[in-house]
């Protein structure tokens, strides 16, 4: 098969010129930075988690690196939901083809109906119910997404309100990750973004004889986490109908690939814009070309997927 190969797509009736996202909490909050972003090979840009006011998050260090992977306890940081959507806006008049994801964050359904709100009125294509972030337990205790009860509350009231598709953003740290994926398919969720980061997670600094991260503890990404994030976008591709965004120790061309087959529709990338820079966008969609010239696909979706689990949808 001979043509030119595309690594285009679609998600929810939006073109998408590469499959990977950028997704909540990396980079600034800024209509410069989701444009910088974009111009080095991102399809999709997602906010930072928005929250009805300003946070500014914890004090560092927040950021760990060790070999395989990292923590992080960023505590939510980002400019409050008004501000934060101006910043979409801005970016739309700019460069108004490419999908924006709004994400956002709270702990009662109350209070994502009225971030829901305010996303309705902004330019934002898609609306993210941040349920997962597991570095703020310290404060707001275990994530919303542990409880099938609460997402399948949350993703329904919200639906109900939103003019926008609604994307419900899982966690690992949970049992039966994929029956809550299907609580959330069945509450009106039109996508999933599974997984966030595990744990949370701690290192010891041995001189200091101190945690290295201010907060203690923080969630943990990077190449490490990807059996898992495949492992679960799997379980989940097999049981629910609606589109994936699967994230998780993505970091060359060939991870993406893994993830495409697994299940996912779209796939994030986000700890190795911290370790390879800007440019591993642009790196990993050459390396998902590269792998469709060896199998002569032209079309994305001419990856193939991996047959769903026995008895599943």
């Amino acid at each position: 098969m001979k043509g030119i190969i595309s690594i285009s797509t679609e998600f929810l009736g939006k073109k998408t010129k590469s499959p990977l996202v950028l997704p909540a909490g990396i980079m600034g909050m800024t209509w410069s930075g989701m444009k910088f972003v974009v111009e080095n090979g991102c399809g999709i840009i997602t906010s930072k988690s928005l929250t009805l006011e300003l946070r500014t998050g914890h004090p560092g260090p927040v950021i760990a690196e060790f070999e395989g992977g990292m923590l992080n306890c960023m505590g939510l940081c980002n400019p409050g939901i008004i501000d934060g959507l101006q910043e979409i806006n801005d970016f739309k008049v700019l460069m108004p083809e490419v999908p924006v994801i709004a994400s956002v964050f709270a702990t009662k359904a109350e209070d994502f109906e009225e971030l829901a709100r305010h996303v309705n009125d902004s330019e934002a294509d898609f609306i993210e119910l941040n349920l997962s972030c597991p570095n703020v337990m310290d404060e707001f205790g275990m994530p919303l997404a542990g409880s099938i009860d609460m997402v399948k509350d949350i993703t329904s009231r919200v639906k109900a309100i939103s003019k926008l598709p609604v994307i419900t953003k899982l966690s690992p740290n949970v049992t039966g990750l994929d029956g809550i994926a299907l609580a959330a398919q069945n509450a009106g969720a039109d996508a999933l973004c599974m997984i966030n980061t595990l744990g949370p997670g701690m290192l010891i600094d041995i001189d200091m004889v101190k945690p290295v991260l201010s907060n203690r503890t923080g969630g943990l990404s990077g190449a490490c986490v990807k059996p898992i994030a495949l492992r679960a976008v799997y379980e989940a591709y097999s049981r629910v109908k609606i589109p994936i965004i699967g994230t998780g120790g993505v970091e060359s061309g060939s991870d993406a690939v893994e993830m495409l087959m697994s299940g996912a529709a779209l796939v994030g990338v986000g700890s190795a814009v911290y370790q390879g820079g800007i440019g591993i966008f642009e790196k990993i969609n050459q390396g998902i070309r590269d792998y469709m010239a060896k199998y002569k696909y032209n079309s994305i979706d001419q990856i193939p997927r991996l047959e769903k689990l026995d008895g599943e949808a």
